[in-house]
């Protein structure tokens, strides 16, 4: 049987109403049957962290929100709109309200850092005048505290700063929604406890609503308002950290151990 570990809603948090809402989501490669019909809410303010073993789908997941991933079946409410059917140019000015940031940074290698800013805000904000621009990237590298990086080239960006920097790219649209994709992964221990308050620093000051996929624990701990857990396809249960940590389900204490 699954387990469901949160408490009632009260009354206000009846009322909230969901920036994103998945109903039976469902993707297959061949016979791999990856989602089986998830079903998720995600309210506006709220970080949520996905956990679930490798290849369980918490990737395909936040992939099919933003339309690099069809799905077979289901519903993909973004803003209170099913973005499922989306043509491209109707995606891309979704996609312009939600940042995305790659397990690898996705720099692009053979351009600056103020070169990768730059060419995000050249196809997306044509309004902006070159000093405009130029307050733009300072303001957003100030914000991930990496200004004097502006003008590096990724090869000489350490691991920390390639994220940092990556963070920067997805912020400098202003995006409502953030999508992290394993944000600490390859990161030391310091560096990750850097990204991690760094999450939650963008989640206060741009009051930003965020999915979170990680296999970092203490990332989960120091992020997630909700934790949701992903097993055979579907969601096994949801809690925040300490419910989950309490679990008596075998398969959800083996991630707290």
């Amino acid at each position: 049987m699954e387990t469901q570990i949160h408490e009632i809603p009260t009354q206000n948090e009846q009322k909230k109403e969901a920036i994103i809402e998945i109903n039976d989501l469902q993707k297959s490669f061949g016979k791999n049957d990856v989602l089986k019909g998830v079903n998720l809410k995600v309210f506006k303010g709220e970080d949520v962290v996905v956990l679930g073993r490798s290849g369980s789908g918490k990737s395909i997941t936040i992939k099919c929100l933003v339309g690099l991933v069809k799905p077979d079946k289901g519903e993909l409410k973004v803003f209170g709109e099913d973005i499922v059917n989306y043509n491209l140019e109707e995606l891309n000015a979704v996609r312009v309200k939600i940042g995305f940031l790659f397990q690898s940074a996705a720099l692009y290698d053979s351009m600056s850092v103020r070169q990768n800013l730059a060419f995000i805000l050249q196809r997306h904000r044509k309004d902006l005048s070159a000093a405009e621009m130029k307050s733009e990237i300072m303001d957003v590298l100030e914000s991930v505290g990496l200004e004097e990086a502006v003008d590096k080239m990724p090869s000489e960006l350490s691991g920390g700063m390639k994220k940092r920097i990556g963070l920067a790219r997805t912020l400098i649209l202003k995006p409502e929604i953030i999508l992290y994709d394993e944000p600490t992964t390859g990161l030391d221990t310091i560096t990750s406890k850097e990204i991690s308050d760094l999450i939650l620093d963008i989640k206060h000051k741009r009051k930003t609503t965020s999915i979170i996929i990680t296999h970092d624990m203490d990332c989960a701990k120091r992020t997630a308002d909700r934790i949701v857990m992903l097993k055979d396809g579907v969601i096994h249960t949801e809690g925040t950290y300490d419910e989950l940590a309490k679990s008596e389900d075998e398969w959800v204490n083996a991630f707290f151990k």
